[in-house]
């Protein structure tokens, strides 16, 4: 049987795909740094490149670098840093409400069910005990058992030391000759598939950028409109909360739904004693039911755009099927290897309609 020279040429990149596929996942604990300083030096260069051009030459590159990478890694930890005040409040408050809220409902649920002739015996004194058990322990036992882990995992501990030193060398390295890098993979394309390559590439990074840009939006105008709303309502937490809730967009569902479960359980903790029970699913009912017309009906279709073709399904089936693949790595690429699938989705469906196959 003889091959064409088309059919040639598909299995050699079909090889070659697979052959990259397979390294990936044999070498992702060591590309997994690389690969985020990569994925993050395509999501700054042009941060760097817009310095360049506002400073017309005067700004050296190198300067530019530093700038937006020490801004970036401020931020970063700003967010990270988000967990310590949910936490310095959350817990005192769970030792001191949460038996009483437990009380609570269980005076409230027992005659409703008993009502719908459901008979639960809730164990409230063995939950309270279980509670006090975990959030009564001291700090010395609580830095033992971290001490201990460390100890134990001190492999672990090296590796993410490592990779927190490697990440942004390699991030300063990548935007200081992205551009470099970007045309040196370039002089690997067949001379002859280089103009539909280019132009394969540059639709698909339209896509991501547009796709990346106007995510980021969304997420900035839900942070302050979440912050703000649980503020309203006197919520001692509305801040991170609001803030993580905001940028947990990301992930769509998962980020608003962890979002929503946060401050539900803040409320009920600060309220419970106050308020009531009904005000804080009030506040969560309007403040996040709110929230979510806004982005569904105003902020995603006005910024992010449907004709992006990035489906909120799509972008969650990207993110678990990469990671189940290539683990922490998966999870880096799978944003832009959706976007490069998509274009060509896109560029076989067009194909296939032009054909005789499909005109009949």
């Amino acid at each position: 049987m003889q091959f064409t020279s088309t059919q040639k040429s598909f299995a050699a990149w079909c090889g070659i795909a697979a052959l990259l596929s397979l390294v990936i996942w044999l070498l992702a604990p060591v590309l997994a740094p690389f690969v985020v300083a990569a994925v993050l030096a395509y999501a700054l260069t042009p941060v760097v490149n817009w310095l360049d051009d506002v400073g017309r030459g005067r700004i050296p590159r190198l300067l530019a670098v530093i700038v937006v990478e020490l801004v970036f890694l401020v931020a970063l930890l700003g967010v990270l840093l988000l967990i310590v005040p949910i936490l310095a409040k959350e817990i005192p408050l769970m030792r001191e409400q949460l038996p009483q809220l437990l009380d609570t409902v269980s005076r409230s649920l027992q005659p409703l069910l008993q009502q719908w002739g459901i008979h639960v015996s809730l164990d409230v004194a063995s939950v309270k005990a279980f509670v006090f058990k975990y959030l009564n322990a001291n700090v010395e036992d609580a830095l033992g058992s971290v001490l201990t882990s460390v100890k134990l995992g001190g492999s672990v501990a090296f590796a993410l030391i490592g990779n927190a030193i490697l990440i942004p060398v390699a991030l300063f390295y990548l935007l200081m000759d992205w551009s470099r890098f970007v045309a040196q993979v370039g002089e690997l394309i067949p001379a002859r598939l280089r103009g539909t390559t280019h132009s394969f590439l540059q639709e698909a990074d339209g896509v991501l950028g547009q796709y990346l840009r106007g995510q980021l939006l969304v997420m900035l105008s839900l942070a302050v409109f979440y912050s703000v709303g649980l503020g309203l309502f006197g919520l001692d937490l509305a801040l991170p909360i609001g803030i993580f809730t905001g940028l947990a967009i990301f992930v769509p569902y998962v980020g608003f739904g962890v979002g929503l479960v946060l401050a539900t359980l803040a409320g009920l903790l600060e309220f419970s004693a106050t308020s009531g029970v009904m005000y804080t699913f009030i506040m969560v009912a309007v403040i996040y039911g709110v929230g979510q017309l806004i982005e569904s009906l105003i902020l995603t279709p006005r910024l992010v755009g449907e004709r992006i073709g990035l489906h909120p399904l799509a972008v969650i089936f990207a993110l678990l099927a990469f990671g189940q693949l290539f683990g922490f790595i998966g999870i880096l690429i799978a944003l832009p290897a959706s976007a490069v699938l998509l274009v060509a989705i896109r560029r076989v469906k067009a194909h296939y309609m032009a054909s005789a196959l499909y005109l009949g």
